[in-house]
Order: structure tokens, then C-alpha cells, then sequence
């Protein structure tokens, strides 16, 4: 696929073990620092609000500026601040105040960072080669952020608390330093028509989404499956704990079973796609999912769980790959930026309201309530909406 492709991938590997690192290593740091649990869950608020509050704008700066760019820019300026927590650690003078306002600071640069890094690919690569680049990209994502980056922030931290920091600023340095190298194409340092600031490019962004009908049935689908998700996974290390008996260090292996399943997701990913149509890997993938909720909702069997955890894991990277493909073929690449940050805001918006849900399901009725309400409203959709997303995958047609 070329090598300023390579180079992508390579920053985005970098970069995605550096934050990896940082999904262990920041909520320890904050728990070190204060044993107030307000301060500690907040560490948690901080790394999941800014897709929500920053997404649209995001998506905007993508379609208006130099997209490489962005992303040097917006990993640089992480780097600094990464610097400036090592530096007052060493100094031993980093109260709990600055090292929330680095943790969102950080994710606040990650939201723009991610957003123009996608952007970028069906620019880089030939729109037959966009699964492959998307399953090497998502390979990645699995294997450095979700696998081994929390196991080494963890250990790092257990080494020294400055470690994880220090090792998460040079890698981020190390990705600016691999985007520099990307070069693109004659046609590809520019966003084509670039769109006004202010509210004025979010709604064009918003409205093209809702006008498109195989990108709006993706974003819904996207959107509803995310409700019925962060229902069931919100109360997730409950459910581990009273129904299936689990320690900490269970709860542990469930998520990183799910990640191991994410792996074996990449690996038969090519030869499933080859075999098998986008439109009925996404309505296979539907169903499982619906399945995984109903078979948690009734199980009570840690090896039954585990064993729905590698199947919804390999799941989740084959169904998040192939939406990201059918999206990138079928939108303008003036529009890439704004209508990604529409389907952030369906992501998180569908797990903010989720776990609310979940929450206030799981405090009345039962742990299992809210996985009886992830099956029934994720069957119900699939029910509805059997007919359209099969023309999910005609978006694989080429942007207009």
C-alpha cells in the first residue's frame, strides 16, 4: 500500500502503545496522589468526556486544515504536556489538581489527534486496499492499546510512578516524528472544499449524515448498539463479582480475553472478507452481539463467559473495521472529518446514556437487569432495521 502508508501505521502503532500504557498508569497515578473517590472517578470522566465535548469541532478542523498536520500538532503539544508531568514529578511538586488537568489535556489532543489520523487513510490508499489498511490499523489499536500497554503502564508504574509517563512521552514524540515522513499525495494536501468555521460546517456534516441513507442506518445502528452496550458494560466488574464469582484479577482476564478475541478477529479478517459480503459480516455481526448479551444475561459460569468474551472480542474488531471501511468509501473527503466526529458523538453519546441505564437498571432490579435490556433492545433493532443494513454495505460505492 505504499510507503507513506507505512509510515502511518508505524505513528499510529507508536502512538497507540503510548496511550495504552497510559490507561493503566493514570488512574494509578491519580489514586496515588488522593484517596478522595470523587478525584479518582474523575480521572475516569476526563479521559471519556472530550470525544463528546470536542468531537464536532474536530471533525471540522480536519476538513478545514492539513490533516497531517493536526495530528503532528496535536501529538506535539501531548508530548509537551507529557514532559511537564514527568518534569514536576521529578520535582516531586505534582499536585492531584495538575494531574487531572494533564489527563484531560491529553485526551482532549487525542480526540483531535484520532480524528485527523483518520482522515488520512483513504486519502493514503487505494479504496480496495481501505479493509486492510483499516484490519493493520485496528491490529494495532488491539494489540498495543488494549494488550500489552496496560500490562506495561502497570508494571512501569510498579517500577517508579515517573516510568509509564516518561516512556508515553517519547513514544507520542516518536509518532510526530513517523508522521513527519508520511507524504502525501499531489491531491492529498488539501481537503478538497473546505468548509467555514462555526456551527455553520457542524450542521453540513450533520445534515449530509442524515441525508446519506447507508451512512445515516450505520450511525443509528452504531448509536442504539452503543445504548444497549454501555448498559450491559457499565456494570460489567458487578456482574463479574456476583454472578460469576470473580476477583479482581478475573475481571481482569474477562477484558483481556476480549482482547485476545480482537486478535484472533485480525487474523481471519482477510480470509472472511474475501469469502463473505460487508452487508452479512454486519448483519452476523448484529447478531452476535445481540447473542452475546442473552447468553450473559443467563450464564453463571466464568468458562461459559470467557469464551463469549474471546467470540465478542473478534466481534468487535471485524464489525468496527467494516464500518470504518464502509464509511470512509461512501464520504466525500471534504466531508471525512465532520461525519467521523458524527459517528464519535454516536459512540460515546450511546455509551454515556448506556451506562445510565445500566446504572439505574442494575440499583433496582438486578446485575443482570441491564443485560436483559441490552438482548431485547438490540433484537428489536436488528428486527426493525433487518432490510437496511444490508445497503450499509452499498456505500462501498465510490464518494460522489
Amino acid at each position: 500500500m505504499g510507503s507513506p502508508f507505512r509510515w502511518l501505521l508505524a505513528s499510529s502503532w507508536t502512538s497507540n502503545l503510548g496511550d495504552g500504557i497510559a490507561v493503566a498508569a493514570a488512574p494509578l497515578l491519580v489514586a496515588s496522589l488522593t484517596d478522595n473517590a470523587f478525584l479518582v472517578s474523575l480521572a475516569a470522566l476526563l479521559r471519556w468526556a472530550p470525544p463528546l465535548v470536542f468531537g464536532l469541532y474536530a471533525g471540522v478542523l480536519s476538513d478545514r486544515l492539513d490533516r497531517r498536520r493536526i495530528v503532528m500538532a496535536a501529538d506535539g503539544l501531548r508530548a509537551i504536556v507529557l514532559a511537564g508531568v514527568v518534569a514536576l514529578m521529578v520535582a516531586d511538586r505534582l499536585p492531584v489538581v495538575l494531574a487531572l488537568v494533564a489527563i484531560g489535556l491529553l485526551s482532549i489532543g487525542e480526540v483531535f489527534a484520532d480524528n485527523a489520523a483518520a482522515t488520512l487513510v483513504p486519502t493514503l490508499v487505494h479504496r480496495d486496499d481501505l479493509v486492510l489498511a483499516n484490519a493493520r490499523i485496528g491490529f494495532g489499536f488491539i494489540a498495543l492499546n488494549q494488550l500489552a500497554g496496560p500490562a506495561i503502564g502497570a508494571v512501569l508504574f510498579a517500577a517508579g510512578s515517573l516510568w509509564p509517563f516518561a516512556a508515553e512521552c517519547a513514544l507520542v514524540a516518536a509518532g510526530v516524528h513517523l508522521m513527519a515522513r508520511v507524504v502525501m499525495p499531489s491531491s492529498g494536501d488539501t481537503t478538497g472544499e473546505r468548509p467555514a468555521g462555526g456551527w455553520r460546517a457542524v450542521a453540513e456534516g450533520v445534515r449530509w449524515t442524515v441525508h446519506h441513507p447507508a451512512v445515516r442506518t450505520l450511525a443509528l445502528t452504531i448509536l442504539v448498539f452503543n445504548f444497549t452496550f454501555g448498559a450491559a458494560w457499565s456494570v460489567l466488574v458487578l456482574y463479574a463479582q456476583e454472578r460469576l464469582g470473580l476477583g479482581p484479577s478475573g475481571f481482569g482476564l474477562l477484558t483481556t480475553l476480549s482482547a485476545a478475541g480482537g486478535l484472533l478477529g485480525t487474523g481471519m479478517y482477510g480470509w472472511l472478507t474475501r469469502r463473505v459480503s460487508l452487508g452479512n459480516i454486519m448483519r452476523a455481526g448484529l447478531i452476535i452481539e445481540t447473542l452475546t448479551h442473552l447468553a450473559l444475561a443467563l450464564t453463571t459460569s466464568a468458562w461459559v463467559a470467557s469464551a463469549v468474551f474471546v467470540v465478542f472480542g473478534a466481534h468487535a474488531f471485524i464489525w468496527g473495521t467494516t464500518s470504518t471501511t464502509v464509511r470512509q468509501r461512501a464520504v466525500p473527503a471534504h466531508l471525512q472529518g465532520r461525519v467521523g466526529s458524527v459517528n464519535t458523538i454516536s459512540v460515546f453519546g450511546g455509551l454515556v446514556v448506556g451506562s445510565l441505564i445500566g446504572g439505574t437498571l442494575a440499583a433496582r432490579v438486578g446485575t443482570t437487569a441491564p443485560f436483559w435490556f441490552a438482548f431485547g433492545g438490540s433484537a428489536a433493532f436488528v428486527v426493525l432495521l433487518w432490510r437496511e443494513l444490508t445497503r450499509i454495505a452499498h456505500a462501498d460505492a465510490p464518494a460522489v
